[in-house]
């Protein structure tokens, strides 16, 4: 005998929900990339940091709202859709705007860092470390290297311009592989999202809403009375 249809089915499982968790991730890995990019107090920091929220945020918002409304559950996550479609701009923006290059989506260390599944911001940090350090090796990293004997105030001076530049230099390419790293994560993100879209106006058209329910579940009531 078939189990009777339940007026509010089991929902708010977003957290088991792929999309939510590569949301989320893109969300801390956005956190600390502000903090170190971008100028805490402009309006950019503020929208980026927002954006991400709003996409992880909305995305459990609707999750939980499917219990009563399929209706508010698309919209939301409809809405998180669009919300990292902007982190994803600011990101791009960020790379034109400092001359830093934007990797194309077939770029092999795109896919690298999707293919680790990453879980923490921690793990994306490891691997923009290694990706750094496997284009620029060691001496890439603002060190002295190949400097002896003692230094006179020119030759002072001309290490100390070199070392500023190359600071710069290695905050730049850490900057860009962050970016991108960023970059590609949004696009799981946005792909799971896509899909998810499709699943659920697909489910809103065949089976309707609360109210379409309501009326199925009173009339099984009648016909088992």
């Amino acid at each position: 005998m078939n189990e009777p249809e339940k007026l509010i089915p089991p929902h708010g499982g977003y957290r088991k929900l792929k999309s939510f968790q590569v949301a989320q991730l893109a969300y801390d890995v956005t956190v600390r990339f502000c903090e170190r990019y971008i100028e805490k107090r402009s309006r950019t920091h503020d929208q980026m940091v927002q954006a991400a929220r709003s996409g992880v945020q909305n995305i459990a918002e609707g999750s939980q709202a499917s219990g009563t409304s399929k209706k508010t559950e698309l919209k939301l996550t409809n809405v998180a859709r669009a919300s990292l479609e902007e982190l994803r701009l600011d990101y791009e923006d960020y790379l034109r705007q400092h001359g830093l290059a934007q990797w194309p989506r077939e770029d092999s260390r795109r896919a690298e860092l999707i293919a680790r599944r990453p879980a923490t911001a921690d793990d994306v940090a490891a691997w923009v470390r290694e990706m750094h350090d496997g284009r620029h090796g060691p001496s890439g990293l603002g060190g002295r290297c190949g400097l002896g004997g003692q230094s006179g105030p020119n030759q002072e001076s001309t290490e100390s311009t070199k070392s500023t530049e190359s600071t710069e230099s290695t905050r730049s390419t850490y900057a860009e592989i962050s970016a991108n790293g960023a970059l590609a994560l949004l696009a799981v993100a946005c792909s799971l999202l896509d899909r998810q879209l499709v699943a659920l106006g697909r489910a809103f058209v065949d089976e309707g809403g609360f109210t379409e329910r309501l009326f199925r579940v009173r009339s099984e009531r009648r016909t088992r009375r």
